[in-house]
């Protein structure tokens, strides 16, 4: 910019098409429960690079629709899913020159929490399936296209950290649940039980819940009281993390 050049002036001459940029992209790292085990939302790939394999959904950013980076990723999320993700949390960023074979490129990544229950699936264009998988085995270096076991690994990581100390696996779930199926969430993660008496006392003393009045699951026990989401509450933070007694 020269001496006299105002700041308005310099835009209106740059273009920064005049440099090289990278590949940049959204990915989602959508998570859920069912038969009891922690599952990851995939799609097979359509077109090359990677055809023919799964991978995590996602998408390049569109610079005249996204006005951030939180609307790309509800955008690709809209895409998949069909609906908004209760819980929806900007993982980091993943760059290289190696990671894509079109060149040098850069992802942010996401996770988001969903109940699966009566959910569509989409794939959309440049995939030919989209489907559930459970988590176990995708980690390894070759499960996925491009990095994406890195970035599913970094994301479970977060998601079993965030486990320890908050309530966010509540939105794991269906709308109304007892507090044995959010106790079996809490297993299904961490991998180890849960104490009950602990547990239940962790989660009243949290608040984020309500009994739905007069409803109750009935089976080959006694009845269960149903719970769901108190509205508009917040994700809460324990002040201690989840021990084996709760």
């Amino acid at each position: 910019m020269s001496g006299n050049e105002t700041e308005q002036e310099f835009l209106r001459k740059y273009n920064i098409h005049d440099f090289d940029v990278p590949l940049t992209s959204v990915d989602l790292v959508i998570f859920t429960i069912r038969e009891q085990a922690l599952h990851v939302l995939l799609v097979k790939r359509g077109e090359h690079p990677h055809k023919g394999r799964w991978a995590l959904p996602g998408g390049f950013i569109d610079i005249h629709r996204d006005r951030d980076l939180d609307a790309t990723a509800l955008r690709k999320l809209r895409e998949k899913t069909g609906v908004e993700a209760p819980y929806l949390e900007q993982l980091q960023g993943f760059g290289s020159a190696t990671r894509d074979p079109r060149g040098w490129s850069a992802t942010f990544a996401y996770f988001a929490l969903i109940g699966s229950e009566g959910m569509e699936l989409r794939h959309g264009s440049g995939s030919d399936a989209a489907s559930w998988h459970p988590v176990d085995g995708l980690t390894a270096k070759d499960a996925l296209a491009f990095d994406h076991p890195a970035i599913l690994d970094v994301a479970l990581q977060r998601l079993r950290n965030k486990v320890e100390y908050t309530s966010i696996p509540v939105h794991l779930l269906a709308e109304e649940f007892t507090l044995s199926d959010l106790q079996r969430v809490y297993e299904t993660i961490l991998g180890r039980p849960v104490e009950k008496s602990a547990f239940r006392k962790r989660i009243k003393e949290g608040d984020f819940l309500e009994e739905i009045p007069g409803k109750q699951r009935h089976g080959s026990n006694r009845p269960a009281q149903l719970y769901r989401l108190r509205a508009g509450h917040p994700t809460v933070y324990f002040n201690r993390v989840m021990g084996a007694g709760g």
